[in-house]
């Protein structure tokens, strides 16, 4: 698999990102993904705050939640039915604005996958929208797929057999987060200003019609929640 992050001037907020990205992209190879960080899809949309005060960062945290709880570093919340810090809100890179996720990253993803494969004539090309987060118990952050169109975010093993013939259960391979970390990695955190990246020659399948939903799990069958559960309480008690 080949990564490469593109280098560009800044984006601005309010500017067109389909003309954007064709600026900088000439061509496109068949079997390919575009990576594009959340927060010029979300500079596009003017999706953009401003919080004076710590209250008013918390009511914009709120309203972008499905669910909060104050801690002593953050806001830990739940949007579009993923665990992150601060609904994902970032005042990072972002000259002295709030800047909020895209409003509906699916439905960008689909329109920039439309227009440029018709543009450059494709028949198997991705598109994948990347944020960042962190991972509980592990220090710094990595790439996530907010949304992604035109291949198959996830790999099913099960009821395949493993290298002795015993069939796989539960094991599914996260497609998406795992392209993201890569592309987040080659893209930087920082000023590199490289808020664009091409995946070629990556293991995946491509589709036309995407699950939006098929990377979700729901609270209650999520195999850490008893844990997260029982070291709350034992927190508490001490």
């Amino acid at each position: 698999m080949i990564v490469k992050a593109i280098k560009t001037r800044l984006f601005t907020e309010g500017e067109n990102l389909l003309l954007f990205i064709e600026k900088y992209i000439k061509h496109l190879l068949e079997d390919s993904v575009l990576v594009i960080t959340s927060k010029i899809v979300a500079l596009a949309e003017n999706r953009t705050v401003i919080a004076n005060t710590p209250k008013e960062k918390e009511k914009i945290i709120k309203a972008e939640s499905e669910f909060a709880i104050s801690t002593k570093h953050t806001w830990l919340t739940v949007k579009d039915g993923m665990l992150m810090a601060s609904a994902g809100i970032d005042a990072s890179n972002a000259n002295g604005k709030l800047i909020l996720l895209p409003s509906d990253s699916y439905k960008i993803a689909r329109v920039l996958h439309s227009e440029l494969k018709k543009k450059f004539k494709l028949k198997r090309f991705g598109v994948l929208i990347t944020d960042s987060r962190t991972t509980p118990l592990r220090a710094g952050v990595t790439g996530v797929a907010l949304a992604y169109a035109g291949f198959c975010g996830i790999k099913d093993y099960r009821g395949k057999p493993d290298i002795f013939g015993r069939k796989f259960k539960f094991s599914r391979v996260n497609i998406a987060d795992s392209l993201a970390t890569a592309a987040v990695l080659m893209m930087g955190e920082g000023a590199e200003l490289c808020p664009l990246a091409l995946i070629e020659k990556a293991p995946i399948c491509f589709c036309e019609k995407v699950n939006r939903r098929e990377l979700r799990i729901n609270l209650e069958n999520d195999m850490y929640r008893p844990f997260f559960i029982r070291m709350s309480k034992k927190i508490r008690k001490k």
